[in-house]
Protein backbone atom coordinates (compact mmCIF):
# COMPACT_ATOMS: atom_id res chain seq x y z
CA UNK A 1 0.00 0.00 0.00
CA UNK A 2 1.38 3.44 -0.65
CA UNK A 3 2.30 5.71 2.03
CA UNK A 4 0.09 9.18 2.22
CA UNK A 5 1.98 12.23 1.75
CA UNK A 6 2.94 14.21 4.14
CA UNK A 7 -0.06 16.73 5.62
CA UNK A 8 -1.67 17.67 8.65
CA UNK A 9 -4.64 14.55 9.33
CA UNK A 10 -6.96 13.88 12.42
CA UNK A 11 -9.98 12.51 13.38
CA UNK A 12 -11.94 12.13 10.01
CA UNK A 13 -9.92 14.41 7.79
CA UNK A 14 -6.29 14.53 6.18
CA UNK A 15 -4.88 17.55 3.85
CA UNK A 16 -1.95 18.42 2.13
CA UNK A 17 -0.89 20.04 -1.06
CA UNK A 18 -2.36 19.42 -4.30
CA UNK A 19 1.52 19.42 -5.52
CA UNK A 20 1.73 15.82 -3.74
CA UNK A 21 -1.19 14.47 -4.55
CA UNK A 22 -0.47 14.76 -8.03
CA UNK A 23 3.01 13.36 -7.85
CA UNK A 24 1.37 10.65 -5.84
CA UNK A 25 -0.83 9.72 -8.59
CA UNK A 26 1.16 10.20 -11.37
CA UNK A 27 4.07 7.67 -9.46
CA UNK A 28 1.86 5.24 -8.77
CA UNK A 29 -0.08 5.28 -12.70
CA UNK A 30 2.79 5.60 -14.88
CA UNK A 31 2.12 4.05 -18.46
CA UNK A 32 5.05 2.84 -20.35
CA UNK A 33 5.39 2.74 -23.87
CA UNK A 34 8.42 0.20 -24.44
CA UNK A 35 10.21 0.66 -28.07
CA UNK A 36 12.10 -2.50 -27.81
CA UNK A 37 14.71 -3.02 -30.92
CA UNK A 38 16.68 -6.26 -29.58
CA UNK A 39 17.32 -8.56 -26.95
CA UNK A 40 16.59 -5.25 -24.07
CA UNK A 41 12.77 -6.46 -25.03
CA UNK A 42 13.01 -9.93 -24.06
CA UNK A 43 14.50 -8.65 -20.31
CA UNK A 44 11.18 -6.32 -20.07
CA UNK A 45 9.03 -9.25 -21.39
CA UNK A 46 10.65 -11.32 -18.11
CA UNK A 47 9.73 -7.88 -16.20
CA UNK A 48 6.41 -7.47 -17.26
CA UNK A 49 5.81 -11.79 -16.04
CA UNK A 50 4.68 -13.33 -13.12
CA UNK A 51 7.89 -13.28 -11.21
CA UNK A 52 8.73 -10.20 -11.51
CA UNK A 53 5.33 -8.55 -11.95
CA UNK A 54 6.07 -5.06 -12.89
CA UNK A 55 2.15 -4.51 -12.50
CA UNK A 56 2.91 -3.92 -8.70
CA UNK A 57 4.04 -0.56 -9.37
CA UNK A 58 1.50 0.72 -10.93
CA UNK A 59 2.79 -0.11 -15.09
CA UNK A 60 0.72 -2.74 -15.94
CA UNK A 61 -0.44 -0.88 -18.87
CA UNK A 62 1.70 -0.87 -21.06
CA UNK A 63 0.67 1.62 -24.52
CA UNK A 64 1.73 1.27 -27.68
CA UNK A 65 0.37 4.93 -28.51
CA UNK A 66 2.53 7.24 -27.64
CA UNK A 67 -0.19 9.82 -26.78
CA UNK A 68 -1.37 8.09 -24.04
CA UNK A 69 1.68 6.56 -22.31
CA UNK A 70 4.27 8.86 -20.31
CA UNK A 71 6.88 6.56 -19.65
CA UNK A 72 9.27 5.59 -22.87
CA UNK A 73 11.01 2.78 -22.17
CA UNK A 74 13.90 2.84 -24.99
CA UNK A 75 15.55 -0.74 -25.42
CA UNK A 76 18.51 -1.98 -27.43
CA UNK A 77 20.48 -0.95 -30.10
CA UNK A 78 18.79 2.34 -32.30
CA UNK A 79 19.99 2.63 -35.77
CA UNK A 80 20.55 6.21 -36.98
CA UNK A 81 17.76 5.82 -39.46
CA UNK A 82 15.38 5.15 -36.58
CA UNK A 83 16.58 8.32 -34.82
CA UNK A 84 13.73 10.05 -36.40
CA UNK A 85 11.02 7.94 -35.14
CA UNK A 86 11.86 7.56 -31.61
CA UNK A 87 12.54 11.27 -31.28
CA UNK A 88 8.68 11.65 -33.43
CA UNK A 89 7.35 9.07 -30.90
CA UNK A 90 9.01 11.41 -27.62
CA UNK A 91 7.19 14.05 -29.08
CA UNK A 92 3.83 12.90 -29.41
CA UNK A 93 3.81 12.09 -25.68
CA UNK A 94 2.02 14.87 -23.69
CA UNK A 95 3.58 16.23 -21.00
CA UNK A 96 4.48 14.95 -18.22
CA UNK A 97 6.89 12.44 -19.86
CA UNK A 98 9.70 10.95 -18.94
CA UNK A 99 12.49 8.71 -20.14
CA UNK A 100 14.27 5.23 -19.41
CA UNK A 101 17.35 4.40 -21.47
CA UNK A 102 17.87 0.45 -20.80
CA UNK A 103 20.49 -1.44 -21.99
CA UNK A 104 24.06 -0.57 -22.79
CA UNK A 105 23.19 0.03 -26.54
CA UNK A 106 20.14 2.81 -25.96
CA UNK A 107 22.51 4.33 -23.00
CA UNK A 108 25.66 4.39 -25.44
CA UNK A 109 25.27 2.90 -28.11
CA UNK A 110 27.13 -0.69 -26.62
CA UNK A 111 29.29 -2.55 -28.46
CA UNK A 112 28.03 -1.30 -31.78
CA UNK A 113 30.67 1.65 -32.24
CA UNK A 114 29.70 1.72 -35.99
CA UNK A 115 28.64 4.36 -38.63
CA UNK A 116 24.99 3.11 -38.46
CA UNK A 117 24.16 2.67 -34.81
CA UNK A 118 23.22 6.19 -32.46
CA UNK A 119 25.43 6.04 -29.99
CA UNK A 120 22.72 6.67 -27.14
CA UNK A 121 19.36 7.96 -27.61
CA UNK A 122 21.05 10.84 -25.33
CA UNK A 123 21.82 12.13 -28.67
CA UNK A 124 18.54 12.94 -29.68
CA UNK A 125 15.95 13.01 -26.65
CA UNK A 126 16.40 13.59 -23.47
CA UNK A 127 16.93 10.56 -20.47
CA UNK A 128 15.87 11.04 -17.08
CA UNK A 129 17.23 7.06 -15.65
CA UNK A 130 19.90 4.83 -17.70
CA UNK A 131 19.35 1.00 -16.86
CA UNK A 132 22.88 -0.08 -17.10
CA UNK A 133 23.60 -3.87 -18.60
CA UNK A 134 23.96 -5.94 -21.38
CA UNK A 135 20.96 -6.69 -20.99
CA UNK A 136 20.08 -5.57 -17.53
CA UNK A 137 18.38 -7.73 -15.41
CA UNK A 138 14.67 -7.51 -14.48
CA UNK A 139 15.78 -6.16 -11.08
CA UNK A 140 17.51 -3.43 -12.71
CA UNK A 141 14.31 -3.10 -14.74
CA UNK A 142 12.22 -2.39 -11.81
CA UNK A 143 14.68 -0.51 -9.67
CA UNK A 144 15.47 2.05 -13.22
CA UNK A 145 11.24 2.39 -12.79
CA UNK A 146 11.52 3.10 -8.82
CA UNK A 147 13.95 5.93 -9.73
CA UNK A 148 11.26 7.00 -12.33
CA UNK A 149 8.71 6.64 -10.07
CA UNK A 150 11.18 8.71 -7.07
CA UNK A 151 10.83 11.66 -9.88
CA UNK A 152 7.24 11.38 -10.99
CA UNK A 153 6.27 11.64 -7.01
CA UNK A 154 8.86 14.93 -6.27
CA UNK A 155 8.49 16.94 -9.51
CA UNK A 156 7.05 20.47 -8.93
CA UNK A 157 4.07 20.02 -11.39
CA UNK A 158 5.46 23.75 -12.45
CA UNK A 159 8.81 22.28 -13.27
CA UNK A 160 7.95 21.88 -16.77
CA UNK A 161 6.87 25.59 -17.68
CA UNK A 162 10.08 26.44 -16.30
CA UNK A 163 13.11 28.63 -18.99
CA UNK A 164 15.34 25.64 -17.81
CA UNK A 165 13.05 22.87 -18.75
CA UNK A 166 12.14 24.74 -22.25
CA UNK A 167 15.68 25.54 -22.91
CA UNK A 168 16.33 21.23 -22.50
CA UNK A 169 13.87 21.04 -24.69
CA UNK A 170 15.27 23.71 -27.35
CA UNK A 171 18.69 21.92 -26.80
CA UNK A 172 17.16 18.92 -28.55
CA UNK A 173 15.16 20.95 -30.77
CA UNK A 174 12.02 19.81 -30.05
CA UNK A 175 9.16 22.28 -28.99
Amino acid sequence: MVDAPDGLEGAGFFATSLEKVVGMARANSLWPLPFATSCCGIEFMATMGARYDISRFGSERPSFSPRQADLLMVMGTIAKKMAPIVKQVYEQMAEPRWVLAMGACASSGGIFDTYSVLQGIDRIIPVDVYVPGCPPRPEQVLDGLMRIQDLARNESTRRRNSPEYQALLASYNIK
